[in-house]
């Protein structure tokens, strides 16, 4: 036996779960969202001792869709605890770091290029999280210090309405101890 036809907005038989059901399908208002962002480090110029106490170093960070990458790297950067800035990049779309097929968004400053060419980079002070079209479940790189080279994976955990208290980023979970920025590699003997 066939489905019945669904009820349309149009239709006057609609019930009020359909209308609760069809309210709660809409998108959620840019600048209005809150994303909960896992940022997971995968590599970088840690001990071995200190990789094995902490086998696992994440940082939950939940922060406006309004806000910028520029205030996303501000936050990853407070919650890791580091002390220099650095050269950083986000690489979005790809399938590694490094991926060719990737948007990749940095400062004005790491657009131009050794020979004086632009590189073909977003920017990200002007770019939102937003803009981006990310959804729950993306995932996404973070490049800092283009020397050590702390790499990251951000995964988009959730996206709700809201936003938090105080209207800036924040930490919501710690997992792992910061790294230290620089190492003492005398410190493995």
């Amino acid at each position: 036996m066939p489905a019945p036809p669904r009820p349309t907005t149009a239709d006057s038989a609609m019930t009020g779960r359909t209308k609760k059901r069809l309210a709660a399908a809409k998108p959620l208002p840019r600048g209005k969202r809150v994303f909960a962002l896992e940022v997971a480090i995968f590599s970088g110029p840690m001990t071995e001792r200190f990789a094995r106490k902490n086998p696992m170093i994440s940082r939950t960070i939940a922060i406006r869709g309004d806000h910028t990458l520029a205030d996303l790297h501000r936050a990853i950067f407070d919650a890791f605890d580091r002390e220099d800035e650095h050269l950083y990049e986000f690489q979005i779309g790809g399938r590694r770091p490094m991926d060719p097929k990737a948007r990749r968004y940095g400062l004005p400053v790491a657009m131009d290029g050794p020979f004086g060419e632009r590189e073909s980079l977003g920017n990200v002070v002007r770019t939102t999280l937003d803009s981006l079209g990310l959804a729950t479940g993306d995932v996404f790189g973070y490049w800092f210090d283009f020397g050590d080279d702390w790499w990251h994976q951000i995964e988009v955990l959730a996206i709700a309405g809201g936003a938090p208290r105080g209207g800036r980023p924040k930490v919501t979970r710690r997992v792992g101890e910061s790294p230290p920025q620089y190492v003492d590699w005398d410190e493995e003997e």
